[in-house]
């Protein structure tokens, strides 16, 4: 278990007031430079781990999964909210999470890494195989889960009973808000009630 930095481009994926336009330099496409649409989309940087935003021509370019060779992966941008997911108490405690919200990501390798938040930080640790198949064998939908780029979000904090299959620039945008707003052991009234709002944001985008 290690704890991840944080770095100004998740930091950006936060939620946050908008700067007054002057204040503001136009975004651009960070492929090929070209002015980004207020709506874009993202690609991983398969090597850093880091998400990149992506002018339309370079959405289209990288549409094509063999397009980005080991490098680049878009980033798909369905959500959907999973309803009749079955994870009891045994299940969960399999997963070896601490705390009851957390996201988890399939490597193409079949490695799974749960990602959670702490009073330190974001932390992420390996999930057991043996865990996460019986998890699968639960729940056949987690067959689709595309490697790398979508992760299983789990929110089960204060009494939420929520599971999410979000892209992972969604679930760094969480992670980013959660670095922001984490004050004190559990987090606070403030950044939960943010957590809410999140996937309330998510629901109105499925």
């Amino acid at each position: 278990m290690t704890s991840e930095l944080s770095t100004p481009r998740l930091a950006a994926l936060a939620s946050a007031p908008p700067a007054p336009p002057q204040a503001e330099a136009p975004g651009r496409c960070e492929l090929c430079a070209e002015p980004l649409h207020d709506t874009h989309r993202h690609l991983l940087d398969m090597e850093k781990g880091e998400p990149l935003c992506a002018c339309g021509a370079c959405t289209v370019l990288f549409d094509d999964q063999a397009a980005g060779g080991r490098h680049y992966r878009l980033v798909p941008d369905g959500r959907r909210e999973l309803t009749g997911f079955h994870l009891d108490g045994p299940l969960w405690a399999g997963l070896g999470v601490p705390v009851d919200l957390a996201f988890f990501s399939v490597a193409e390798t079949g490695e799974v890494t749960a990602r959670y938040p702490s009073p330190a930080g974001a932390l992420h640790a390996a999930v057991h195989a043996d865990s996460w198949r019986r998890l699968a064998e639960a729940n056949p939908v987690l067959a689709g889960l595309r490697p790398d780029v979508e992760a299983l979000v789990v929110h089960r904090a204060r009494g939420a009973s929520e599971h999410w299959i979000l892209p992972v620039d969604d679930c760094y945008r969480l992670t980013a808000l959660l670095r922001e707003h984490w004050t004190g052991f559990a987090g606070g009234d403030a950044v939960w009630d943010r957590i809410g709002a999140f996937f309330e944001e998510m629901r109105g985008e499925q």
